[in-house]
């Protein structure tokens, strides 16, 4: 069976939404998902802390990363994680995996790529080979990847409802589409 890791922080519950869609777009390709929402008690002193964590993403075909958009990057409880990951990196135990990621940001000009941006380069530091958004209703659907980032999912709030359908489809996608290209 495939395995997916979804690691993500969300502080008012949209990446929480996002994360959960990703999810369930993998579990309808049959993947075993495992998601982990960083939580502020898993940071002490300022050094994310979670070995059992680290030792069960080594077991995974993919991890998908999220957080919140906040002054232009990921937050600061995300970096944590990353930042933790250096023993990963330093034994090499991500190589080859997939890796995507997605994120949600308060304002269309928010520098929001960057975050998802700042995951691809900790993908790749990884070894990791990244995954982004195909167009599976082409490039001009007005119900699919509204913000059209390629890279990975960036999804707007929505003021009402907290996450955008459309972002949600997005979303789902994504979570499908990073299962299909597990070899």
């Amino acid at each position: 069976m495939k395995k997916i890791a979804i690691v993500y922080f969300s502080q008012t519950g949209t990446t929480d939404a996002l994360a959960k869609a990703v999810a369930c777009g993998a579990e309808t390709q049959g993947a075993q998902v495992f998601a982990y929402r960083i939580l502020g008690s898993d940071i002490v002193e300022g050094r994310f802390k979670n070995d059992a964590l680290f030792e069960e993403l080594s077991d995974m075909d993919a991890i998908i990363f999220g957080s919140p958009t906040y002054m232009g990057g990921p937050t600061a409880q995300f970096k944590a994680f990353a930042d933790a990951s250096s023993e990963s990196w330093s034994k090499q135990r991500w190589k080859n995996k997939l890796a995507a990621g997605f994120t949600i940001g308060g304002s269309p000009c928010g520098e929001v790529q960057s975050t998802v941006e700042y995951f691809n380069v900790l993908a790749t530091q990884h070894s990791m080979l990244w995954v982004g958004i195909d167009a599976p209703e082409g490039a001009l659907s007005k119900d699919f990847n509204r913000l059209n980032a390629s890279l990975g999912v960036i999804a707007l709030a929505d003021t009402e409802s907290g996450l955008h359908p459309v972002d949600a489809k997005t979303a789902v996608r994504l979570g499908e589409r990073v299962v299909e290209l597990i070899r």
